[in-house]
């Protein structure tokens, strides 16, 4: 068993402990609005960022307004991304039964979606589009699932819609891990039927990692599909340490997911 394992998950406890009583603190001074319950995951991200005594690098300006894109790894995405915006997170539905994780999530006011429903995904636009109105800047993953960083999977254009008709900013944003002693990125993602409980335990046994996390210029696109196209082509030009402003031409034959 390893000891560094040990006592990085003792100060993860103790941190979100400390981050959910930090939220019941907030009540006592007012209505839990989605503005508040934002800057509370910000706080709550730094809390457990510096907790865990993990650097996180970060270019470009974090935007505080509109939808933010971003390539997805891991649930540590959420961590170093909710860090720097004080947004709220589009998420699986599976998410929010998971024990504890889920009641933390939920307490960040997440949009939950089952990627398999109409219904659901239309009922998550709605919530995005009166979010976004509100000035409260949302999270979305438009992968649709998480990779193991050997490319950026093709971005799912629907959810780009609620911004796209309201002429909002879109900001592009990626997610690199830098693992020390020569260790792939792909050791920490999290995807394909990897278990969770045995994955964190890996994450944080880790020797030592460091996250780069960058955000493009806020944008406003004419059409959800080229919003999801050259949003794409940033997060790969940002990934491979381009300049963001001149992204790589997007390919519209693998750009987006045609619905």
């Amino acid at each position: 068993m390893s000891l560094r394992a040990c006592r990085r998950a003792v100060v993860l406890a103790l941190t979100l402990a400390v981050c959910v009583a930090h939220q019941w603190l907030i009540r006592l001074r007012g209505p839990l609005t989605p503005q508040r319950r934002g800057f509370w995951l910000r706080s709550s991200g730094r809390r457990l960022v510096a907790a865990l005594g993990i650097h996180c690098k970060v270019q470009g300006e974090a935007p505080l307004h509109g939808l933010v894109v971003a390539n997805h790894l891991s649930y540590l995405d959420i961590m170093f991304l909710g860090a720097n915006v004080p947004c709220c997170i589009v998420s699986k539905q599976e998410i929010s039964r998971w024990p504890f994780f889920g009641m933390f999530a939920r307490m960040g006011a997440t949009i939950f979606i089952d990627r398999s429903s109409r219904v659901s995904a239309a009922a998550a636009a709605r919530t995005i589009g009166e979010r976004l109105r509100l000035g409260v800047p949302v999270l979305l993953f438009p992968e649709g699932t998480s990779s193991d960083g050997s490319q950026v999977l093709p971005f799912y254009p629907t959810l780009f819609e609620p911004a796209v008709a309201a002429g909002i900013p879109v900001t592009a944003a990626s997610v690199r891990y830098v693992l020390e002693g020569g260790g792939k990125e792909r050791d920490l993602c999290w995807f394909d039927d990897t278990l969770f409980l045995p994955h964190i335990w890996k994450a944080l046994a880790a020797r030592g990692f460091f996250a780069e996390v960058s955000f493009g210029e806020p944008r406003v696109y004419p059409d959800r599909r080229a919003a999801a196209a050259a949003t794409r082509a940033e997060v790969i030009a940002m990934r491979a340490g381009l300049d963001p402003r001149q992204p790589a031409p997007a390919d519209p034959a693998e750009a987006v997911l045609m619905e």
